[in-house]
């Protein structure tokens, strides 16, 4: 049974769409980037050709060999074995601290494409609309006034009004004080 709940759960998570939609966003976002990078690469390209065709390369060539010679030379074969223990152990760890950012970052992601998909839907105006309802209270409905006012004017206009209609309690409370008054409702 825990199966098919990991099952139902997977199939129904909108976390990966969201990632996949927070993704395509960021990438549109990046695109437009572009071409102002490529400008700048155009704009330095000529300046970086030149220093590397005034670079001499039998000089490029001695540094690379003093720096390895260095590197080399550095080794004691005593300590490899230590180092290589320390080198795995801080492998093991830098890649469970990769694990944790991966995580924390596919969840930022994975918000942003949320928030990207309510926009696509027109869902964040009504997020906004909920919360000014929320905030900002609604205003009390005013009391009825008493229609008797108007129902006089009409009167001495000479039209006539419409037969108002009174809840079922009130006419049967005004037949009763009227049957103990004597008078027909």
């Amino acid at each position: 049974m825990a199966i098919a709940d990991d099952l139902k759960k997977t199939l129904t998570d909108p976390t990966p769409l969201y990632f996949a939609a927070g993704t395509a966003d960021l990438a549109v976002q990046q695109a437009k980037k572009v071409p102002a990078l490529i400008e700048q690469l155009r704009a330095d390209a000529p300046a970086r050709i030149e220093a590397v065709k005034n670079t001499d390369p039998k000089a490029v060539q001695e540094a690379v060999t003093a720096k390895v010679t260095e590197v080399l030379g550095s080794i004691d074969p005593k300590k490899l074995g230590e180092t290589a223990q320390d080198l795995a152990l801080r492998g093991v760890g830098v890649a469970a601290e990769y694990a944790v950012r991966a995580k924390e970052t596919y969840d930022k992601v994975a918000e942003h494409g949320e928030q990207t998909v309510r926009a696509w839907r027109g869902e964040v105006a009504e997020e906004i609309v909920d919360i000014a309802g929320a905030v900002e209270p609604e205003p009390a409905p005013e009391p009825a006034q008493e229609p008797a006012p108007a129902e006089a004017s009409a009167e001495s206009a000479g039209e006539e009004k419409p037969a108002a209609k009174k809840p079922a309690a009130r006419r049967t409370a005004a037949k009763k004080a009227a049957a103990e008054t004597g008078e027909e409702a």
